[in-house]
């Protein structure tokens, strides 16, 4: 079974930008183990994250906050990639690619960001809550 979130391709595209962000970290010097390799796979890897952990609360406000905390690690990762670029630990090909990557969250998270506006504030995650019924 699929989780709702998986459904989600702002959350596909996040977690294949993570999958990315760690087959280039490998190429990193290994004097940056502690430094941009962990800071760049937390802040990549954070993106799909919280959109799960968003999507998987009981509240349509609590769900775009999330969405708005990912946007956050999201420029984070941006900021980070192009330091790597400057540091010339990942080429101009490859930077384009994380790049378009990020176009595109941004854009599916500000989409979602605005269609969850107009939505009520129940359900928004994977279930709603369960109520207890009395047993006789």
């Amino acid at each position: 079974m699929k989780f709702d979130f998986e459904k989600l391709d702002v959350w596909q595209i996040a977690f294949d930008l993570s999958e990315k962000v760690y087959s280039l970290t490998k190429a990193f010097p290994a004097s940056e183990i502690y430094g941009i390799t962990n800071q760049l796979r937390r802040a990549s890897l954070s993106i799909s994250l919280n959109i799960a952990e968003g999507k998987g609360r009981y509240s349509t406000k609590e769900f775009k906050q999330f969405l708005f905390v990912a946007r956050g690690s999201l420029y984070e990762t941006v900021t980070l990639l192009r330091m790597c670029l400057r540091l010339r630990y990942i080429t101009e090909a490859q930077y384009d690619i994380v790049i378009k990557m990020c176009e595109t969250i941004q854009s599916k998270l500000s989409g979602l960001s605005n269609y969850l506006r107009g939505k009520n504030d129940v359900g928004a995650g994977c279930s709603k809550p369960r109520t207890l019924q009395p047993t006789a």
